[in-house]
């Protein structure tokens, strides 16, 4: 009889406990993604879309821009998953290079924009709440975390435009 009682408090527990995780979301986190959204797509409207789609037509056409900006501008303008439809601006025989980018900035781009890839967060959260524990700030790990990633991107995407031409050749 105790072991129904022991599970029904533990039970009930985890629902509280899950409870006061959503709401110290809903008052922290949630509203400065909202801002960083609203900020972000106020950008685009002022900039104007066709001025927003010439300038990512134009990464698409250097190597060096294509892993590079035009991720990054995917994921902080579209945020995830959206941010694959940017895959439509580079020629066929890139799309799996500029998809294998971009994946590989979604963790990175949550240390400074977490409204981008809201879904992982907990990644970066994890890693900073260690060094938060240990007394460091966390700021130099959001700004190394972010440009570490910049380097990976170009480097994936780089290597994956490679053996895409290479597989191409064989068939």
């Amino acid at each position: 009889m105790e072991w129904i009682q022991w599970f029904g408090e533990h039970f009930i527990g985890m629902f509280n406990a899950g409870g006061e995780q959503f709401m110290s979301l809903i008052t922290g986190i949630v509203p400065t993604l909202v801002v960083l959204l609203t900020f972000t797509y106020a950008l685009i409207k002022f900039i104007g879309e066709d001025r927003v789609t010439k300038a990512i037509r134009f990464t698409s056409k250097y190597a060096l821009l294509r892993y590079t900006v035009m991720p990054m501008l995917s994921i902080l303008l579209l945020t995830n998953p959206m941010a694959y439809t940017f895959g439509r601006f580079v020629e066929e025989r890139q799309k799996p290079a500029f998809f294998d980018s971009l994946v590989s900035f979604l963790h990175p781009v949550t240390a400074l924009f977490p409204y981008a890839n809201a879904g992982e967060l907990f990644v970066y959260l994890g890693i900073a709440n260690g060094l938060t524990q240990a007394g460091y700030s966390t700021s130099e790990l959001a700004v190394r975390f972010f440009l570490v990633g910049i380097v990976i991107m170009l480097i994936r995407g780089l290597l994956t435009e490679q053996i895409t031409k290479f597989l191409m050749r064989r068939m």
